[in-house]
């Protein structure tokens, strides 16, 4: 079982990044309700394991590319972020003072804390692409323009995913030009 949600969540990663076009030093945020995943409810059968298997496929491609990842908590921590102290020091991000659990703060976002070297939690990043997996409502922490993103799968495991990309703001009137 957790070698289909790890292929699934790799694949789904690897299409984002390529339609994205992040780059170093950019913010992915991931949104992932583990209980959607095996099929239940968001918020009624959090399964550390499972989140665990998608935070083991993923992670590594993010770091080979130098992406930070921002594992998006549940509702109970107001959908805070987990980021590693370097996302913070770089986008000028005030930690707070929480450490989430698989039932309170979501068991993506513990998987994260126990995983990144340095972690610290967040109220809030402006993310360049994201991937909510389960109705995690990510929208909250993305840049302002943000444009959705098919991918060639619609879920991991029983959890449909949505995915955006983010791109400047098209401003000036008649006149202007656009790259």
């Amino acid at each position: 079982m957790y070698q289909a949600i790890q292929k699934e969540a790799k694949q789904a990663v690897a299409e984002l990044l390529e339609v994205s076009g992040l780059s170093a030093g950019q913010i992915l945020v991931i949104g992932c309700s583990s209980s959607e995943i095996v099929g239940e409810t968001i918020g009624h059968g959090s399964s550390f394991e499972t989140a665990n298997a998608v935070f083991e496929a993923v992670y590594p491609m993010l770091q080979e590319k130098g992406i930070f990842l921002a594992a998006q908590c549940c509702e109970h921590l107001n959908r805070a972020i987990i980021v590693e102290a370097a996302c913070a020091e770089k986008y000028g991000l005030d930690p707070v003072c929480v450490v989430p659990y698989p039932k309170a703060g979501g068991s993506f976002a513990t998987a994260a804390w126990r995983h990144f070297a340095s972690p610290v939690a967040v109220e809030h990043v402006r993310a360049h692409a994201g991937l909510d997996i389960g109705g995690t409502l990510i929208g909250m922490h993305l840049r302002e323009v943000a444009v959705p993103v098919r991918l060639s799968l619609s879920k991991i495991g029983n959890a449909n995913i949505l995915c955006a990309r983010t791109r400047p703001k098209l401003i000036g009137g008649e006149r202007a030009h656009y790259e």
